[in-house]
């Protein structure tokens, strides 16, 4: 049955948006209709400018994610080989557009995240896990490979690490998850909006600015050999100092003073 409601939510406060992924009933799963509606979302949240900060999350609390819904147009489908590619495309196209948003984004880990949903969590900058959460890539029980995860998986745990968790498709703890570096941080289920709201709270605060540019850099840089890499931030590191919030941050530092930011 087709979804009859809004596929997103979208709450704000405080410069922080929150986008929640609303399939409970699917286990948030990412339909093709999902995975568009998690990009126009996101290209709302990147043009306004009250929106500091994006959390990501999932309805209920049994999973953030479970991966590509089987029966959702995310395994196989019709309309072509043509058709086939263009969809699988829009997973990519979503984290891509996750790590160009130039605003921090926070993956609030309600419950677990599964196949597709741990891309989805790797594409954000912080992940915060509820303690009881699991983590894993189970597609290849099912004969399927996760393809465009292995490209993220790889660059946060490294070749032998993520060939384990792909091959054997087991499950890890949210404390097993990060002590691979896959999640940040891990606290008891009650104080999981309380840590949620507590790094929210400090990203809000500083130089929307500063973040973007430095995020774009993070981004942009992070797979360049070391030469080229350390020449590309040096330029960014001048533009930086010409940035308004920059002399505002110095200046403020030296006054003992609040910084106001302006943004530019």
């Amino acid at each position: 049955m087709a979804d009859d409601k809004p596929l997103v939510k979208w709450s704000r406060g405080e410069g922080v948006s929150t986008l929640t992924l609303d399939r409970p009933q699917r286990r948030n799963a990412l339909s093709s209709a999902l995975v568009q509606a998690v990009r126009a979302a996101l290209a709302e949240a990147k043009a306004d400018p009250d929106t500091r900060v994006v959390v990501l999350t999932g309805a209920g609390d049994k999973a953030f994610c479970a991966g590509g819904d089987l029966a959702g147009g995310m395994a196989g489908g019709g309309g072509g080989f043509p058709a086939q590619i263009a969809d699988k495309g829009l997973f990519a196209e979503l984290i891509l557009e996750l790590q160009a948003l130039g605003k921090p984004v926070v993956a609030r880990l309600n419950g677990d995240a599964l196949g597709g949903g741990v891309g989805l969590m790797l594409a954000c900058d912080l992940v915060v896990a509820a303690d009881d959460v699991r983590v894993g890539l189970p597609e290849v029980k099912v004969g399927l490979w996760p393809m465009m995860v292995t490209a993220l998986l790889v660059r946060h745990v490294g070749r032998k690490a993520a060939a384990e968790l792909m091959l054997l498709g087991e499950k890890l703890s949210a404390a097993e998850a990060k002590a691979l570096g896959l999640v940040n941080r891990v606290v008891p289920r009650a104080q999981l909006d309380e840590a949620v709201a507590g790094v929210t709270g400090a990203l809000a605060a500083r130089s929307p600015a500063t973040l973007k540019m430095g995020l774009d850099a993070f981004h942009q840089t992070a797979d360049l050999p070391l030469e080229p890499a350390l020449w590309a931030l040096r330029d960014r590191l001048v533009l930086n100092t010409l940035l308004e919030d920059a002399a505002e941050g110095v200046m403020a530092f030296m006054q003992k003073r609040p910084a106001s930011w302006k943004g530019r």
